[in-house]
């Protein structure tokens, strides 16, 4: 591919928030984490990454969020290409949602969220507006969690707590979400719950531009509208969901025979009774 890949391609459709074209990522030490990726986001798309422990999941994650560059090929995010924009300016219209991110447990679910402002884990106390609060309480009120803004963050169950650090990460008014495996750990009703809240959010704002990671169909928002999976650092196909997750394109990229299932809002994907490994993918 060429740079155009990168560029619009199409005057009628949203622009690519997100292209790779040709990336590769591997380690001091020669070991390939991304084999030569080529991935277009367009604005406004919600997205499911999926694959297996090890595929590529996270670094892919830090690429499309600014936070590190590629050892090979290009990465453009929100128009700015890897290598020649500021990557601290860039990542301010980038809000990252991750689970290993611990806030100060003293803090009120209301002054966690302020925290996003300034990406901060210390609250900037002289530098927060009444509107700023205002808009903390509106973000938790989205996602379900109003009655929560003046309770202690460590009194907050592991699902308040998801649901939290996604407001903190949107009062930034980011143009771009990444939710890095944001239901691990929930047991059923707190898996449910912030799931709603994310099809709320789509609902709210349907321009913001998400990508999910998940190991797991059933983590996906009824709202997602494409995916992408990966295995072993390359790409087993991306498109729109209803095209790309089936029984052929999971069993390649779990590495077993998978049964995929689509009740018509929800995915779902089980191995059968019996199974034997398929072949690794070259």
């Amino acid at each position: 591919m060429n740079e155009k890949h990168c560029a619009k391609e199409d005057h009628e459709r949203p622009e690519p928030a997100i292209c790779f074209d040709g990336v590769r990522v591997w380690t001091p030490q020669g070991a390939h984490i991304l084999r030569g990726v080529d991935w277009q986001v367009r604005q406004g798309e919600r997205w499911a990454l999926i694959g297996p422990n090890g595929s590529g999941k996270s670094t892919l994650l830090s690429l499309a969020g600014a936070v590190r560059h590629p050892s090979e090929g290009r990465v453009s995010v929100l128009g700015g290409m890897l290598g020649r924009v500021d990557m601290p300016v860039l990542r301010r219209s980038i809000g990252l949602v991750d689970s290993g991110v611990t806030p100060l447990d003293w803090l009120t679910a209301e002054e966690v969220v302020l925290t996003g402002i300034g990406s901060t884990l210390r609250p900037l106390w002289w530098t927060y507006s009444s509107q700023d609060r205002d808009r903390s309480r509106e973000l938790l009120a989205l996602l379900g969690c109003a009655d929560l803004a003046d309770r202690v963050i460590s009194t907050c169950s592991q699902g308040e707590r998801g649901r939290i650090r996604i407001a903190r990460a949107l009062i930034a008014n980011p143009r771009l979400l990444l939710l890095d495996e944001p239901a691990v750990g929930l047991d059923l009703a707190a898996r449910e719950a912030l799931i709603a809240a994310l099809d709320r959010l789509s609902e709210e704002r349907a321009e913001l531009t998400s990508v999910l990671v998940t190991h797991h169909l059933e983590e996906i928002p009824a709202s997602t509208s494409h995916a992408i999976l990966l295995r072993e650092g390359k790409v087993i196909t991306a498109g729109d969901i209803a095209a790309t997750l089936n029984g052929s394109s999971l069993s390649a990229c779990f590495g077993l025979p998978v049964e995929c299932r689509y009740d018509g809002q929800r995915w779902s994907a089980r191995a059968p009774a019996r199974w034997t490994r398929v072949a690794d993918v070259s």
